[in-house]
């Protein structure tokens, strides 16, 4: 439930935003659910995704998804794989709370337990503080690796193992 809850938060939210900047107008339930199946989100779960959904005091703070990308899908040595964030989101009450610092992180963990040495994402030039977060945690430009309506800004992050197994203890811990 909690999961679903996420993601409508999530979507409307940035629906809206999207909307309102390109539009001039609020989004509707119908046209929401129209984007959603032009964009599913069912690769998100095991063996080569998984959702993740944040709490805080006993609220929903915020979900992010992590995914294998095809490409990068190999599990030969020395090839790296690559992932993606996808479906990243802190609800406005939850924000500058560091739960979107914290998510990132869960977020990188398990893509490191997905086998992933980099992380990618895509994001719109109007999420200017999910941009900023990303570059406090190391994001840099990459070239495009996906296309689509609301893929304007390209970023990612190698995936050292170290830092890896210290955000995932203190996470667990």
């Amino acid at each position: 439930m909690d999961e679903v809850v996420a993601q409508q938060t999530g979507r409307d939210r940035v629906a809206d935003r999207w909307y309102e900047l390109y539009e001039g107008r609020s989004t509707t339930p119908e046209e929401i659910d129209k984007h959603l199946a032009e964009m599913p989100s069912d690769d998100l779960a095991p063996p080569r995704g998984v959702f993740l959904v944040a709490h805080h005091d006993g609220e929903l703070a915020g979900c992010a998804g992590v995914r294998l990308l095809d490409g990068g899908g190999t599990a030969e040595p020395g090839l790296r794989r690559t992932a993606e964030l996808k479906r990243m989101f802190v609800r406005p009450a939850k924000r500058g709370l560091g739960a979107g610092g914290v998510l990132l992180a869960a977020a990188e963990a398990a893509a490191r337990e997905l086998g992933a040495g980099r992380i990618v994402l895509e994001t719109r030039l109007d999420l200017r503080e999910a941009r900023a977060l990303y570059a406090r945690h190391g994001y840099a430009d990459v070239p495009p690796f996906c296309e689509g309506p609301y893929s304007e800004v390209w970023l990612g992050k190698e995936l050292g193992e170290e830092l890896g197994k210290e955000l995932g203890d203190r996470i667990t811990g």
